[in-house]
């Protein structure tokens, strides 16, 4: 099947069933203008993957194609537990695909639509491990440029203090940093509009600072509900990320202390110099702002067995 029609059946779910570079698809659980992404079964390994689909016209760009496999590979080998793991990039039937972990849960974007505005607590809890992914991803000269609620996985935390494990997806289409504009050789425009730095509307060149501007952008939407512009169409919401100053979160979450108005503003700052110079710096700023901490277990110490409670007794026998 020639990559365009594929992609035509993959975005209505007609390649269900399928076998592609050894996975068989089963269902579609996400799509966007670029990919479709599969829950498919590894015939080798006899696990649950994601399959990425991407558009057919990526791939017959041979710069793309190249950059593509290139950066795949970086993405895969990055080690962490707040990135989805990467198991393997290439291309089939025309179609360029990316297999990886898949995650049992929702997107940010989904939690956000069903719960609304969280709480300051939770918000840290979710942005330093968003953050912690972007760092290690900076520290390998990957730039994501598409921080968004939709790339953000939330599945089930390990405890009380620690109710939900985000994931940081999609780094199928990084960019290096310093070398590239935002826009791909194909004339695509990488990044969502609600998020975008104003150096990537610009076409300057990007690095870390520029997720530094979007996990902004996703934070106040954490806190708020919204992202930070909302506008009637396009050229005005880029126009707003480019010229207007952040709004003020205190507007909309008058229970927030002051600070953590500064901190955002801070972390959107029009100019990449002004900004928090890492992801971290800039949690780690918003953490002390809002007055949250990493909590504490508050469960009760484990009974120590009946023989050895003597010893732990203060009125025991000794």
């Amino acid at each position: 099947m020639p990559g365009e029609e594929s992609l035509a059946a993959a975005e209505q779910g007609e390649l269900a069933g399928r076998t592609l570079a050894g996975y068989r698809l089963e269902h579609v659980i996400g799509r966007g203008g670029m990919a479709v992404v599969y829950r498919a079964e590894d015939l080798r390994l006899g696990r649950t993957v994601a399959v990425k689909l991407l558009a057919p016209e990526l791939a017959r760009n041979e710069t793309f194609r190249q950059r593509f496999v290139r950066e795949s590979r970086v993405a895969a080998s990055l080690d962490h537990p707040n990135i989805v793991p990467v198991y393997e990039a290439g291309e089939v039937e025309g179609v360029l695909y990316i297999a990886m972990r898949y995650v049992r849960g929702r997107d940010l974007r989904s939690l956000l639509d069903r719960q609304g505005p969280l709480t300051a607590r939770q918000v840290v809890r979710i942005a330093v491990q968003v953050a912690s992914a972007l760092d290690a991803a900076h520290a390998h000269e990957l730039v994501h440029r598409d921080v968004k609620p939709g790339n953000v996985l939330i599945a089930e935390g390990t405890d009380p203090d620690h109710p939900e494990h985000a994931y940081l997806t999609d780094f199928g289409l990084t960019k290096k940093s310093l070398s590239l504009t935002g826009l791909t050789s194909v004339g695509q425009f990488v990044g969502t509009l609600d998020y975008v730095a104003p150096e990537q509307i610009s076409g300057k060149p990007v690095d870390g600072r520029c997720d530094v501007y979007s996990l902004g952008c996703v934070v106040y939407e954490m806190l708020t509900g919204g992202p930070p512009y909302r506008r009637d169409d396009d050229l005005a919401l880029l126009w707003a990320h480019l010229n207007d100053p952040p709004p003020d979160v205190l507007e909309q979450r008058a229970d927030l202390p002051e600070g953590v108005g500064a901190v955002l503003r801070t972390a959107m700052a029009k100019r990449p110099e002004a900004r928090y110079g890492s992801c971290l710096e800039f949690v780690a700023a918003l953490r002390a702002a809002s007055g949250t901490r990493p909590g504490r277990l508050r469960q009760a110490p484990p009974l120590p067995p009946a023989w050895a409670r003597p010893v732990f007794d203060p009125g025991g026998v000794r």
